[in-house]
């Protein structure tokens, strides 16, 4: 655990960073957002950062923003001032915490980071299975290809063989390569001089140099263009790389894991995805199960994400029916984890009387979002193969008259609104590349189409 601690904290900076060192994190400390953001930039690197309410608090969370740098910040001032609290909320930081510091509070803060990035929820046996052969691999230094469709915690799992490993004690690096637009992502790995294109007005340190020393997880990784897969073989092979404008290559140490939804053999053959890579990746595969084929993770999991969002909205934990647990067995689960959690913090917002009834548990449909659940855009195409009356057949007559790219453009934004603006889940609801559904995308947003962006949309069963 990395912390970075910017501004003073009321003259509270030695205890609080006392206080982080004895549970184990590696303290850091600035005095300001533009030497916070210099330190990001340098390769420093954070898990979290703890800000002066009195200081910009918004430009701060915008910066990490504009920048990528995906890091929590927790807000830290004198007393329970609710003022305060609520407008270091509104500025982007994720929790507020009063000052002098209590330890239990700050340990609490740290744990909840570290818990939330690195454990493995589970009780089938097909999950059991599947750490015992990432126990056996995560001593090695060897790469590993974890696969799975989305949602299934990958990424958990990459962060469970990096605890596991020989650099447990080093840093974790994670880069989702689909998040990242094609001109950046080479720049994002690689980093960059001051100057070497437009908007380089300061040196960055990569991802690579990050990691050094550490693990460095790639999330996604058949959404890189093949000219960088290229540029990424040569880092592998001989352990060094280029700044994007740099004169010098500079040595690296990393452990390198990768994550993909897609089947890489196939994106081989297809000519998108180089056969060396492929190869040199991987080394160890693992494929995380879905969770419709985990039954009994469906279960402890259920449990977790209720005790987790009651504590988050400061509700009791509620009870949940037996026809509810049913429900849940029943369901498809086409979002895995990632669509229970979403579904269990619903329910528990929805529980009456401190239980969790089927009602509570508004589920998806088994096919793409329906047009009834998208307000507002009447005639749109949907793979539900009934509708409300029980007639499917209502629903392709309503189709006929249009356009075949009209009836494409309403499915893409309401699949974009079904995931919340994910592009990365939408896209593999539909079957195509994160590449294609950004053009598409950006083709809309030209037309004068309200494209929904990650956050933005209201959860549709809500």
């Amino acid at each position: 655990m990395r912390l970075l601690i910017v501004g003073t904290l009321e003259g509270h900076i030695a205890t609080a960073g006392k206080i982080a060192l004895e549970r184990g994190a590696k303290v850091a400390h600035v005095d300001t957002v533009d030497a916070a953001m210099t330190a990001l930039r340098s390769g420093q690197g954070a898990d979290l950062v703890m800000i002066d309410v009195h200081l910009d608090i918004g430009r701060l969370c915008d910066c990490l923003k504009t920048e990528r740098f995906s890091i929590p910040v927790v807000a830290c001032g004198i007393g329970a001032d609710t003022r305060l609290a609520v407008a270091a909320i509104r500025s982007g930081a994720k929790e507020y915490v009063p000052l002098p510091p209590d330890a239990e509070l700050i340990a609490a803060v740290l744990a909840a980071v570290a818990e939330e990035t690195s454990s493995v929820v589970h009780r089938d046996p097909a999950m059991t299975k599947l750490l015992r052969l990432a126990d056996q691999v995560a001593p090695s230094e060897a790469s590993v290809l974890i696969t799975g469709e989305s949602g299934t915690g990958k990424e958990v799992l990459a962060r469970y063989l990096h605890s596991k490993s020989k650099r447990t004690k080093k840093q974790f690096i994670s880069l989702n390569c689909a998040a990242i637009p094609e001109n950046l992502l080479e720049s994002e790995l690689f980093g960059h001089e001051k100057g070497s294109f437009t908007g380089a007005v300061s040196r960055r340190i990569g991802k690579f140099e990050e990691a050094n020393g550490g693990t460095l997880l790639l999330d996604e990784i058949s959404e890189m263009h093949p000219r960088l897969q290229a540029k990424l073989l040569r880092a592998i092979q001989e352990r060094e790389i280029d700044r994007v404008g740099g004169t010098l290559p500079i040595k690296i140490d990393i452990r390198l894991l990768a994550t993909s939804n897609r089947n890489l053999e196939d994106e081989v053959r297809a000519g998108t995805f180089r056969d060396d890579l492929y190869f040199r990746l991987n080394v160890v595969n693992l494929e995380v199960p879905p969770l419709r084929t985990r039954p009994q993770d469906i279960e402890i999991l259920t449990d977790h994400f209720i005790a987790k969002y009651a504590a988050a909205n400061g509700v009791p934990i509620p009870k949940i029916s037996d026809e509810a647990r049913q429900t849940l067995r029943t369901h498809p689960w086409r979002g895995n984890v990632r669509e229970l959690e979403n579904t269990m913090h619903r329910a528990v917002l929805l529980a009456e009387d401190g239980v969790v009834t089927p009602q509570a548990v508004r589920l998806t449909s088994g096919g793409i979002m329906t047009a009834s659940a998208a307000p507002g855009r009447a005639g749109a195409g949907t793979t539900d193969p009934e509708s409300a009356d029980g007639s499917g057949e209502d629903n392709v007559r309503g189709l006929v008259g249009r356009t075949v790219a009209d009836v494409e453009r309403d499915l893409i934004i309401d699949t974009l609104q079904h995931c919340l603006g994910n592009r990365t889940h939408a896209a593999n609801i539909l079957g195509i590349s994160i590449r294609t559904l950004r053009n598409k995308l950006k083709a809309y947003s030209q037309e004068g189409v309200a494209v929904p962006m990650p956050g933005e949309v209201e959860r549709p069963s809500l």
